[in-house]
């Protein structure tokens, strides 16, 4: 059984390896070990009771990023190969969604390889020029800028 808590600064450099090996996959983006420092307040992580020291159970990551007022990104989610189909990404999906309708927000968004995942928790691809500008901020230092095969989906939270 396991249990979603805040990342710690001693999760990173196992949180970095989770990520990075689902980007060799082509599952997702590469995430560098300062980005993560960096957005360490925004991650949740899914850590397996009998996983031993804390890092060493981590089975899944998930990060909400404030975007705006009215909008937050969710990023990063990334559940080790051996715990899919278990709902770890489910849990820790859910567990931000949750976090942004407590703070106000009303619409959540990510940028996927997996939309049929999202559109299970109520997510609707939508055209990616529907999305801030300020996003495309991250886009524009990706090495598959402009040319994103990555899909665009949202949810309006109520």
């Amino acid at each position: 059984m396991g249990a979603i808590r805040k990342a710690l600064a001693t999760d990173i450099k196992r949180i970095h390896a989770l990520i990075n090996a689902c980007a060799q996959e082509q599952e997702m983006l590469p995430r560098s070990l300062n980005e993560l420092y960096e957005h360490i307040r925004d991650m949740y992580v899914y850590e397996d009771a009998s996983g031993g020291t804390a890092s060493q159970g981590i089975k899944g990551v998930c990060a909400l990023h404030i975007v705006w007022e009215d909008l937050a990104e969710i990023r990063s989610l990334a559940v080790i190969k051996e715990a899919r189909g278990a709902g770890v990404g489910t849990s820790l999906a859910s567990t931000c969604i949750e976090e942004a309708r407590g703070l106000g927000v009303r619409q959540v968004f990510a940028l996927t390889y997996a939309p049929e995942f999202f559109k299970r928790l109520g997510f609707e691809v939508v055209d990616k020029s529907k999305l801030p500008h300020k996003i495309w901020g991250d886009c524009i230092r990706c090495p598959k800028f402009p040319d994103c095969n990555e899909y665009a989906v949202m949810r309006r939270l109520e």
